[in-house]
């Protein structure tokens, strides 16, 4: 909501002037900010229990090296995977890999769902065969897909996409489906046009369940990634799981386990920053 609107509806309401709305913007700043520390806060109290918890364990020799390296052996060998390229090289084909499947499953699930948002018949005759392929997980159609498709990245990106395309598909179309009545009523008052409704009623009223739907994709596709690269890659952040775990380097699995946090979470807070973007326009326009 803009200012001007927000002022009106505080004078309306006998609670605020301008200068009134100013204090108030102030005070919803700082409580914001309260509420991001208080989070911040809940975030790091487990990092501050396991953390001296791991280093006496494994200065103590709780449990052999190679079961529970030591904290400053892990950050070695993060600098010296760091230094030679070694890492990122493994999380570039990664990335590569999830934007790659994540693209074709999310670009399918999106119009697959609008179809089945926008079209009572569509979402009829489509639906039951969704549901049934939407049980099986991702990593079941493993087996069949190497059959089919070997080992190669077809098969890694036929693996990321159907993981990412069942999430966004029905998010798509419950959000297009449910957009409030009120609004499609406002449309229909100013005579939109089938195209115009679309456009500037069912997308901005269907943005935050597409989103949520766009990052349970993400989240599903990233999970499927180290999946199928732990069973069929000899490239990746999951082949240095594995590696490491055929070594007993397991400082390389955590570095490799960190690495895949770290990105995972990063494109997590992408597409939050878009979606908030996203938001504000939309809001920002009433």
């Amino acid at each position: 909501m803009s200012d001007a609107v927000l002022e009106t509806e505080l004078r309306q309401r006998g609670l605020f002037g301008a200068s009134g709305l100013r204090e108030w913007r102030g005070a919803a700043a700082v409580s914001a900010r309260a509420g991001r520390m208080k989070a911040l806060a809940w975030v790091l109290i487990l990092p501050a229990i396991a953390l001296p918890v791991w280093i006496i364990g494994s200065e103590r020799g709780w449990l052999a090296e190679q079961i529970l390296p030591r904290p400053a052996d892990v950050l070695h060998t993060f600098g010296e995977m760091i230094a030679s390229g070694e890492l990122a090289q493994h999380a570039g084909i990664s990335l590569l890999r999830v934007l790659f499947g994540f693209a074709v499953g999310a670009g399918a699930g999106l119009l697959l769902g609008a179809a089945m948002g926008l079209s009572r018949r569509v979402d009829e005759h489509v639906r039951p065969l969704f549901t049934a392929i939407a049980q099986v997980p991702a990593l079941a159609w493993i087996p069949l897909a190497m059959l089919l498709l070997g080992i190669g990245e077809t098969l890694k990106v036929v693996v990321i996409a159907k993981a990412a395309f069942v999430p966004v598909t029905m998010n798509t179309s419950a959000g297009i489906a449910n957009v409030p009545r009120a609004l499609v009523e406002v449309g229909e008052t100013f005579r939109f046009t089938r195209l115009q409704m679309l456009r500037h009623v069912v997308l901005p009223g269907s943005v935050p369940p597409i989103f949520t739907g766009l990052r349970y994709g993400l989240t599903h596709a990233w999970i499927a990634l180290v999946s199928v690269e732990l069973l069929a890659s000899s490239e990746g952040l999951g082949y240095l799981l594995v590696w490491g775990r055929q070594m007993f380097r397991l400082d390389t699995v955590l570095v490799a386990m960190t690495a895949i946090g770290v990105i995972g979470f990063a494109s997590d807070k992408l597409l939050a920053t878009v979606e908030a973007r996203l938001q504000r326009w939309r809001t920002d326009g009433v």
